[in-house]
């Protein structure tokens, strides 16, 4: 199964987001802001990432930069 990560502060729009992408026959972990989001990415290592910009925290340009340092590091 194809696992998403949602890194959304919004709480309507990642619900909204998690609900759909579940009924498609998605496993969706969500989180609503960017610290928590790049721990969870780096524990679950998912499939994909949904990933808002404006973040409290840590913001999502931010957490895309730790991402992808971390994967060329492997």
């Amino acid at each position: 199964m194809t696992t998403i990560l949602l890194i959304e502060d919004d709480p309507t729009i990642r619900l909204t987001t998690e609900f759909s992408l579940t009924k498609h026959g998605y496993a969706v972990s969500s989180c609503d802001d960017g610290q928590s989001g790049y721990e969870t990415a780096l524990s679950i290592e998912p499939d994909l990432v949904l990933l808002d910009v404006m973040l409290p925290e840590l913001n999502g340009l931010e957490v895309l930069r730790r991402l992808r340092k971390r994967s060329e590091e492997r």
